[in-house]
């Protein structure tokens, strides 16, 4: 193998290295918008809620319940903590098996 192969190799690999990076990112990219697409839509939820009963929901369940409010429970894991029914919730959404 002569010094030219090497370098067609070397070159072989760093691009495949860059590939595999630049993939990894994008999908780290889309998963963190997943999640606050997620979140959004549960804030926006107990945004409605609040409008329309003058009162933010007690728990998550209230939202799926009577205002329609989906996603997927197995992929993600949803943290919403009230504390006061004139104060917006704490939202936190992990996905499933994340890091």
């Amino acid at each position: 193998m002569n010094k030219r192969d090497i370098f067609k190799l070397a070159a072989i690999a760093a691009m495949l290295a860059l590939v595999v990076l630049v993939i990894g990112r994008v999908g780290r990219v889309q998963s963190r918008e997943e999640n606050e697409t997620v979140r959004e839509a549960i804030k926006n939820a107990a945004l409605t809620c609040y409008a329309v009963e003058g009162a933010y929901p007690d728990d998550i369940d209230y939202l799926r319940e009577n205002y329609r409010l989906a996603y997927n429970e197995d992929q993600y894991f949803v943290t919403y903590e009230a504390f006061a029914s004139n104060r917006i919730p704490d939202i936190w959404v992990t996905e499933r098996g994340a890091k």
